[in-house]
């Protein structure tokens, strides 16, 4: 009883933290379980816990090999903490609690509208439905398309499962596999409907789900909300840019580049070696990693809102004009939270890379900041060198894991209570530059 009352007096921000937190720890608890676990292989807590925050982070990156270490139980055990994470605690124990045919309370509109990042309770259950429908059509679109490619390597009972994971973990911006053998989407490379039908779901994951039911609702860009026009626009200028680079620094095919544009932006599945990457590759898959998807979304990274207003920031500096877009003047507070949310996040990325620098000295630094802003964005790209971290390395990508999938600026903001003060000191210039 005292636990439920300290619930109740819980800020809703501290209260997702550490919803996600309990499920991270159930999930670990349940892969460690013998049903879970092939027989043949051994799974320690460190890599359950891993393997757990991976996947309610939607992240991607693995300590072990899923198809290899992991029942179908498990598996399945994985897939439901990708959907939890990329949908969000609240969101799923508000769809539980409407399947059940209960009301929910205005605690639970009050955590959804914090969780869905929205400003007003206005809908906020009918926003819930829709997203919990979308997200069952785009997975069953996607695993019907996925099933076609699958059915040619293998059995049907094992290609529907394949097709359903994958689905799953495309869609939340999620890149597990259960292929086996560390090989990801490399046998595919050249397979045109599985590469398109999962930058489809990783598109659709990752522009949010407001975005998705503005389009639907205005049909015309010029109708849409200045936040969706900024998403959507920002969106297809990063793939673009994206592929270019990737295509002029590596030696891969154009959809190879293409593919691998769309799913560095938090995805995190490849259809070639990031490990044979060149330097350059790798630190343009870092700096799209670092943007990642965008707000209301199953991607990480500081948002593709927040880099827009930043950029338009600086271009608004020197061509001295107000800061604006698309005819229509971008709010003070959106400026000051998109260059904290930038800052905080390049915080973390620096302290987490010093850190694993101390602890893996046999990695390079490249390696280690590649693996960092990848597990920050949570994206799930690696170099190869995630399964021979130390523990104290994988512990540190754990929390940086966590950290990225609540947000910097939210896990700071949640402990922060105070009143804003009525006193105001004297202004006075800084020199700068």
């Amino acid at each position: 009883m005292l636990f439920i009352n300290f619930l109740k007096k819980m800020p809703p921000g501290r209260l997702i933290a550490l919803g996600f937190a309990l499920v991270i720890l159930a999930g670990a608890a349940v892969l460690m379980l013998p049903v879970s676990v092939r027989p043949d292989a051994g799974v320690s807590f460190v890599d359950a816990l891993f393997t757990s925050t991976s996947a309610v982070c939607v992240t991607g990156l693995i300590a072990i090999d899923v198809a290899d270490h992991f029942t179908p139980f498990g598996q399945a055990v994985v897939a439901v903490l990708i959907q939890i994470g990329g949908l969000g605690v609240t969101s799923v124990g508000v769809g539980l609690i409407l399947a059940a045919g209960r009301r929910v309370g205005i605690r639970g509109r009050l955590l959804a509208k914090e969780a869905l990042n929205v400003d007003s309770f206005s809908g906020i259950i009918r926003l819930i439905r829709a997203v919990l429908f979308m997200t069952l059509f785009f997975e069953l679109t996607g695993a019907v398309l996925s099933f076609f490619v699958f059915i040619r390597d293998y059995p049907f009972a094992h290609a529907l499962g394949i097709s359903l994971f994958h689905s799953v973990a495309a869609f939340n911006n999620s890149g597990f596999d259960i292929l086996g053998g560390l090989r990801n989407l490399i046998p595919y490379q050249d397979n045109l409907l599985l590469n398109l039908t999962t930058s489809g779901l990783i598109f659709f994951g990752g522009i949010g789900f407001l975005v998705i039911l503005d389009v639907l609702k205005q049909k015309r860009f010029r109708k849409l909300t200045l936040h969706s026009k900024v998403v959507i626009s920002t969106s297809l200028i990063l793939i673009a840019a994206g592929t270019l680079l990737l295509k002029a620094t590596e030696d891969i095919s154009w959809l190879g580049a293409f593919f691998q544009s769309v799913s560095s932006r938090t995805a995190g599945f490849s259809t070639y070696a990031i490990g044979d990457f060149s330097d350059a590759g790798l630190f343009a898959l870092c700096i799209l990693m670092f943007i990642g998807a965008s707000p209301g979304s199953t991607g990480g990274g500081i948002k593709t809102s927040t880099f827009f207003v930043v950029v338009q920031n600086v271009r608004s500096i020197f061509v001295k004009r107000p800061l604006s877009s698309f005819r229509r003047s971008i709010a003070p507070e959106n400026l000051s939270k998109a260059h904290i949310v930038t800052v905080l996040s390049l915080g973390v990325v620096f302290a987490a890379t010093f850190v694993m620098c101390l602890l893996e000295p046999g990695c390079t630094f490249l390696q280690l900041l590649f693996e960092v802003v990848s597990a920050f964005g949570t994206v799930g790209l690696s170099t190869g060198i995630t399964p021979g971290l130390s523990v104290a390395g994988k512990l540190v990508i754990i929390l940086v894991m966590y950290t990225g999938r609540l947000g910097a600026f939210t896990l700071v903001s949640m402990w922060i209570d105070h009143p804003e003060p009525r006193a105001r000191y004297t202004q006075e210039s800084v020199t700068i530059g």
